[in-house]
């Protein structure tokens, strides 16, 4: 029974990998703003005029039978697509596809160069180390998926499993170097790009959901208590954050603050909050909240929401300005998404599966400043 609970919350962890960012390079100039609560830092390139931006859209380029998971570079993006090199799959139930595999692909050129495929395996939700050397990724048929790191230049690759913890129940990175994620049923692990894998000791027999790592502090709950707490890997000693029913976690690219998904009753909210939990503030409430990442200067969030009344079967995506507090809509009808913005943080790519086959969309925005 608790089996196929876990499995369930794989299924949502996968639509929320994006977790947690696709963010790009930090820039060390920043500007903040003081709030009721606390204050909110932007990161701002060196000589920027700052001001009260308006978001509109440029255009909107989609891309059928793609999933585009992150960024390589401003013109190059890491997709997922089905490859009809290799033989359709075998199991009855996917016999009509073909597996999915791992590509570099130039939007200018719209060349493709493949980076890794397998047969009898789909192959998705790829994400960048941050120095962008590295890949995790997942496969899968049917059922769990299984993850994989990749190594960009000699195009190797390893499964991250262990015999002591078999195969792992998620994946995200930690630093450029680390993965974090937690154990297939109990417990979390942290793995090395060179395949050394060691349990964080603190968390075993714990059914770990969520586990972040935000500089010296890990973030997890579990499938019995849901509550967010923080293990701080110093001293090693726990504390409850005060935040209860929570499904995601996305810290900001300075790592400074963190934006927290929570059910509150019938309802879904995105909080943004300091590190610690305080400061808390209401970024979104709706039925339905996902979709969530951060722009690289830390100016724009993403998210995705169903709201209420006639159209709750109706998702939409957004932006939300950390300089205004305002929210602006930015595409309609778009289900369950996964977000990722661009180095520059004017492109935003969302993904989402129609039960079918995934499509992927790039918003070119532009922003102007109201003096």
């Amino acid at each position: 029974m608790k089996k196929m609970q876990i499995a369930k919350i794989l299924c949502v962890l996968i639509l929320l990998i994006t977790a947690t960012g696709c963010s790009g390079e930090r820039e060390k100039d920043k500007v903040t703003t003081q709030e009721p609560g606390g204050s909110i830092t932007i990161i701002d390139k060196a000589g920027n005029e700052t001001g009260d931006p308006g978001v509109s859209i440029v255009r909107i380029d989609t891309y059928e039978n793609l999933e585009i998971s992150d960024w390589m570079d401003s013109d190059t993006v890491i997709v997922s697509k089905e490859n009809e090199s290799l033989g359709k799959m075998s199991l009855e139930e996917l016999s009509d596809s073909y597996p999915r595999s791992l590509y570099q692909y130039h939007l200018g050129t719209k060349e493709y160069k493949l980076l890794k495929e397998e047969e009898e395996l789909n192959l998705g939700g790829a994400k960048l180390s941050p120095d962008k050397k590295n890949l995790l990724y997942y496969g899968n048929s049917l059922g769990d998926p299984s993850y994989y790191l990749l190594n960009i230049e000699n195009l190797k690759s390893f499964g991250i499993s262990s015999e002591s913890m078999g195969n792992v129940g998620s994946a995200k990175w930690a630093d450029k170097d680390t993965v974090i994620g937690a154990g297939y049923m109990n417990g979390a692990y942290y793995a090395t790009i060179e395949g050394q894998i060691t349990s964080l000791e603190e968390l075993d027999q714990k059914a770990v959901f969520i586990i972040e790592q935000i500089k010296d502090m890990v973030y997890y709950n579990t499938t019995d208590d849901t509550t967010l707490m923080a293990l701080n890997l110093t001293d090693k000693k726990m504390a409850s954050l005060g935040l209860n029913d929570v499904f995601g976690v996305y810290p900001s690219p300075d790592e400074n603050q963190m934006l927290v998904l929570q059910y509150k009753g019938s309802k879904q909210v995105l909080l943004l909050c300091d590190r610690d939990g305080s400061n808390a503030k209401t970024i979104a409430e709706g039925i339905e909240l996902g979709g969530v990442s951060w722009s690289s200067d830390q100016r724009m969030i993403a998210y995705s929401m169903k709201g209420e009344g006639s159209g709750t079967s109706v998702g939409s995506l957004y932006v939300y300005d950390m300089l205004t507090g305002k929210s602006t809509q930015i595409a309609v009808d778009t289900g369950n998404v996964n977000t990722c913005w661009s180095p520059s943080g004017e492109e935003l790519i969302f993904s989402q599966w129609d039960g079918k086959q995934y499509n992927s969309s790039i918003v070119y925005l532009e922003y102007s400043l109201e003096k």
